[in-house]
């Protein structure tokens, strides 16, 4: 496959960061613990990390059997499982993140994970991927304002604007 003239591959140029970010997610998550060990002593820290991992593993295993009902659901019904999706995929991510030993990502994990935390969560996740539809050439330009519940559905207010 050619591709036209001055078009770049930006998921290679992506691929390269990959090591940084894991050397300094490393770099984060030892400094964390230092200081947290400092200030608490290292028991205590040492219990908080394991106390992460099961609790996320327990989290994932509830969450995720919610989520998958909730999936189902929605197919069954004949909507667009867009919400359950992205839930799948918040849920799948921070039980990922909290399977690595760490508070930092433990912290991350969990916001990823908890249902009242995942709402949040879900919005930045519709940015991303709005940005992502964009950077491959889907559509015209998104803005996303905000994102309100009605009844049990989610609105995503937003406009698409058309460059062709």
């Amino acid at each position: 496959m050619t591709l036209p003239p001055g078009h770049r591959r930006p998921r290679r140029r992506r691929v390269r960061w990959i090591p940084l970010v894991i050397v300094l997610v490393v770099i984060l998550e030892i400094a964390v613990f230092v200081g947290a060990a400092r200030l608490v002593g290292v028991f205590p820290t040492i219990v908080a990390v394991l106390t992460f991992s099961t609790l996320g593993a327990l989290l994932v295993r509830r969450e995720g059997r919610r989520t998958w009902r909730a999936l189902e659901q929605a197919l069954r019904s004949g909507t667009m499982p867009s919400r359950e999706i992205a839930d799948a995929v918040l849920v799948v991510s921070g039980g990922a993140l909290l399977l690595v030993p760490g508070l930092v990502t433990g912290v991350v994990g969990l916001l990823a994970i908890l249902p009242f935390t995942r709402p949040v969560a879900r919005i930045g996740l519709e940015v991303v991927v709005a940005r992502r539809l964009l950077a491959a050439g889907v559509g015209g330009e998104v803005r996303v304002r905000r994102t309100r519940r009605t009844g049990d559905e989610d609105v995503v207010e937003g406009e698409i604007i058309d460059d062709e």
